[in-house]
């Protein structure tokens, strides 16, 4: 754990420290982002703060080969394909953030960096279903391959869909990595997987790297991460999650139901991506009912939906947090302790605290407007009971000239008279 310490310090001192100087190369280089109808930013902004992400995870990986436990980890190669695929793909949003590529380049572009991922060692090798007695699925390079290509691509544009409002992609995946951390870790302490493992020293690093970034890019930003840090983070997000799972002996575990959590690892992986995942899927559904391409903008995301309930911008963000964070070490939570009823319990509690501070803004307004109308209406009548107003009333009937039907009421009532 101390080591884990040492490389996650590493990647968030060196990623600080050299965002300053990556936001001054970007203003040189007319790497600015300006502000346009769906954004929430008013001036200018420079980006490719990824740049500084992937210079603080490569120096704090090349701390780690020095360390004596974290050496193992080193032993195959899949820590050296994250690194060259995520140098790939931060250079592909570098390309990005400052000639703006489109959608087809990029999406190409993206599958080439996760091919890179699969040829250099990371697949998606097999499943384990405790359901029907299937047991362990062996998936091949012919499905695994493909499989694992798709669930790269899918998390890298998960992560770039989120990226609109300051501090919310870098915070959201700094948490997700912190409970992938806590789940690979967990896993090497039962003894399901070595402790100085991939994809616990991946999710260290770039928890790391999340957290020297957030300074700078939390409201006010006065920089962005730009496509080249919101395609590295998924990268390494989804490359942890394909080594956590292969990284579980499924045939170690005792039974099937006495293993819901941890049987089909990639449950977990779910629950910590669940947030971008549902933004990404209800955006292509949003747009392909419209008739228009997934990769077209606009200001529907969850996070703009925040915004227009009546979240500020900070508090939207750690509305989002906070769910990133309740799903994300909910689920690693439950697969630790395997389902305890207390912390069901609290999270069921967290969920109810939860869609209280979402809605807080809307019932807020409703409240205000029903006390000024029962305030108006309480005005109206204190007028209309008021002395002045029924002498004002009187005086205003009397004048008023009398109308044909009314000259006759009053002529028969003086002839009964």
């Amino acid at each position: 754990m101390r080591e884990y310490a040492v490389v996650l310090l590493t990647a968030a001192l060196v990623t600080f420290l050299t965002t300053p100087v990556v936001r001054m190369l970007a203003i040189r280089a007319r790497m600015m982002a300006a502000p346009r109808e769906r954004d929430v930013h008013v001036i200018p902004t420079p980006r490719g703060g990824g740049v500084a992400m992937y210079l603080g995870v490569a120096a704090a990986i090349l701390v780690a080969t020095r360390l004596p436990a974290l050496q193992r980890t080193f032993d195959d190669s899949q820590t050296f394909a994250v690194l060259v695929a995520g140098g790939l793909i931060c250079l592909l949003g570098v390309l990005d953030d400052r000639w703006g590529l489109d959608a087809l380049t990029k999406l190409t572009g993206q599958i080439a960096a996760a091919g890179v991922l699969v040829l250099l060692g990371v697949q998606l090798a097999f499943l384990f279903l405790p359901v029907a007695d299937i047991g362990t699925i062996s998936l091949g390079p012919d499905i695994g391959v493909p499989l694992t290509i798709l669930l790269t691509v899918a998390t890298v544009n998960a992560l770039n869909f989120i990226d609109g409002l300051d501090g919310l992609a870098a915070g959201v995946s700094g948490i997700a990595a912190l409970a992938f951390f806590a789940y690979s870790y967990h896993l090497g302490m039962v003894g399901y997987d070595d402790v100085a493992s991939a994809p616990a020293l991946i999710t260290a690093v770039l928890a790391g790297a999340c957290i020297g970034f957030l300074p700078h890019n939390f409201s006010p930003a006065r920089i962005f991460m730009g496509d080249s840090g919101s395609m590295l983070v998924g990268l390494m997000l989804s490359a942890a999650a394909v080594t956590a799972t292969g990284g579980v002996d499924p045939q170690s575990f005792d039974s099937a139901a006495s293993l819901l959590p941890l049987a089909l690892p990639l449950l977990v992986p779910i629950a910590i991506l669940f947030i971008p995942f549902v933004d990404l899927l209800m955006a292509v559904i949003r747009r392909t009912r419209k008739g228009q391409s997934p990769f077209s903008p606009d200001k529907m995301h969850l996070h703009h939906r925040l915004l227009s309930i009546g979240h500020s911008h900070r508090r939207a963000v750690l509305v989002m947090y906070f769910w990133a964070a309740l799903l994300s070490f909910g689920a690693v939570g439950l697969s630790i302790t395997g389902g305890q009823a207390e912390l069901l319990v609290a999270i069921a509690v967290l969920l109810v605290v939860g869609v209280v501070v979402v809605l807080s803004p809307r019932a807020r307004r409703a409240a205000r407007e029903a006390r000024a109308a029962e305030l108006a209406a309480q005005r109206e009548r204190s007028r209309a009971e008021h002395p002045t107003a029924r002498s004002v009333r009187d005086r205003t009937a009397a004048q008023r000239p009398r109308t044909g039907s009314e000259k006759r009421a009053a002529g028969a009532g003086q002839v009964l008279r």
